[in-house]
């Protein structure tokens, strides 16, 4: 395996793989080499939809990797996501690389999950480009999985032919073909197969968090990175959503009990609109009983999740103290009155450990609570559970930097172009000097991280691990202080308990 510049005077690299020979295209001002719209799987379409991704089938001669390929069936769900794909269609399962030259021996692997809520995203995505991770000599991979009642949908009628008697949760199989391809191509492109780190954000991290649990991604990455979300509180089991399932097919009009070649045959468009539509259930990662033998809080409590470094944390802001409140103004009594039909007779505990006296504590202790209850609790239970089983290093943060102008906290997802250095590819914000030098942070702390294992590095303010009770808060002073939420994490673990 090797790559070379196919020909002098031209933007254009070659890769030479054991089955294929790709064409990307060079970047002379910066010495990236990218190669786009890469397939690792075979397209899930006609009897393959609804199955575990199959290999993609070579091709004889090269073949152009200068373009991203389409982006998984989706409708519009989040208007912050832009796409550089070539349309959409179910053919989706590509991958994209960016590469510089290794100087001495191999590069650490950064593979990056888009998020989306597992309904919407795509590896090309200007915000998740690999160029600027590159240029700090990490080999950097983004992945499309499916997404929605293409990747996720349960059915009796799936498990019963599936010969480990499972349905769903085919996008994260199809990451982990894709990384079991990382594992044996990456070196092509000057990857070291034997340093692989896996991240991602909101559904990206998730999906992290369920590699690490799944004993099918066993050895097929090194390190992990959860920005913004974990799987341990997902215990939805494989039955239940066999009958969301059933139910959502039996309402496509083509029978009560419609056979799976029937559902086969439907047009990929006619499922994405029924879909959309508001009475149908979310898709969603499940406990299928084979990619997840068990819910992965119980993965973790046991030790038997992949034993890799984890960095992971969450935002300031992950909610808004309006979702909490709504159109009520953020009154110490209207905050109760809420508290109390949410939590009835624990309602007061709760006010003690998200507590208020004016309106902007108010607004800040609202937003705290919804930003736990979003997302940041189960991402600290996952550090949490971690830290006690997993016998390597972890480190926690809290994202605190607003995007500009400025608001009450930085908000879900706003640390990505941050994190990956691509402040110049994000054009809608008017971004400060105070973005660029954070941006530098966090990406020096990602970059070292993907390397050893560990983020700290020359310059940088020293990250603790998270053993020692404190989290890097990560802002225009980063700086390490004691993790303080413990209490009322604890509070809202006894509160789900009980649910």
């Amino acid at each position: 395996m090797r790559m070379m510049a196919s020909r002098k005077g031209r933007k254009l690299t070659r890769a030479t793989l054991a089955a294929d020979i790709l064409e990307g295209t060079l970047d002379r001002e910066t010495g990236v080499r990218s190669f786009k719209g890469i397939p690792f799987a075979a397209p899930p379409i006609g009897e393959l939809r609804w199955k575990p991704p199959q290999p993609a089938r070579p091709r004889k001669g090269a073949r152009g990797a200068g373009a991203f390929g389409p982006r998984a069936m989706q409708n519009p769900l989040f208007g912050d996501m832009v796409f550089r794909a070539r349309g959409m269609s179910e053919d989706c399962l590509y991958l994209n690389v960016w590469t510089s030259i290794p100087k001495d021996g191999l590069l650490p692997v950064l593979v990056y999950f888009y998020g989306g809520g597992f309904g919407a995203g795509d590896g090309s995505e200007p915000r998740y480009d690999g160029a600027s991770m590159a240029r700090q000599d990490i080999v950097t991979v983004t992945v499309n999985y499916r997404l929605g009642v293409f990747g996720f949908l349960a059915h009796p009628e799936l498990t019963k032919e599936s010969p480990h008697g499972a349905s769903g949760n085919y996008g994260l199989m199809d990451q982990q073909a894709a990384l079991v391809w990382v594992r044996d191509n990456i070196a092509a492109f000057g990857g070291d197969p034997a340093r692989v780190t896996i991240a991602g954000e909101s559904a990206g991290s998730i999906s992290v968090c369920a590699q690490m649990a799944s004993p099918l991604s066993q050895g097929l990455f090194a390190g992990a990175i959860g920005e913004s979300g974990s799987m341990t509180k997902n215990r939805r089991a494989l039955a239940d959503a066999e009958r969301s399932g059933a139910r959502f097919a039996a309402g496509l009009g083509i029978g009560k009990a419609p056979s799976l070649a029937k559902l086969r045959r439907i047009s990929a468009t006619k499922l994405l609109e029924a879909a959309g539509r508001k009475d149908t259930p979310w898709f969603w990662p499940i406990v299928d009983g084979w990619f997840l033998p068990k819910p992965p809080a119980d993965v973790f409590a046991a030790g038997e999740q992949a034993r890799v470094p984890l960095l992971a944390g969450s935002n300031s802001a992950e909610g808004s103290w309006t979702w909490l409140l709504g159109k009520d103004k953020p009154t110490v009594g209207n905050y109760r009155a809420v508290l109390t039909k949410l939590y009835a007779e624990a309602a007061d505990e709760v006010f003690s450990a998200y507590p208020a006296s004016t309106e902007p504590q108010v607004m800040d202790a609202a937003q705290d609570l919804e930003s736990d209850r979003f997302i940041a609790h189960e991402t600290w239970k996952w550090v949490e559970a971690a830290t006690r089983t997993g016998g390597k290093p972890t480190w926690y943060y809290l994202y605190a930097h607003p995007r500009p102008p400025g608001s009450r906290g930085a908000s879900h997802s706003a640390e990505i172009e941050y994190a990956l250095g691509n402040l110049d590819v994000s054009p809608v914000y008017a971004w400060t000097p105070d973005d660029y030098a954070v941006s530098r942070t966090l990406q020096e702390y990602f970059a070292n991280f993907v390397r050893t294992g560990n983020p700290n590095g020359p310059g940088l303010p020293e990250w603790p691990e998270y053993g020692t009770g404190k989290r890097m808060t990560i802002d225009v002073a980063t700086r390490a202080e004691p993790v303080r939420v413990r209490a009322r994490y604890e509070l809202l673990d006894r509160l789900q308990d009980r649910e």
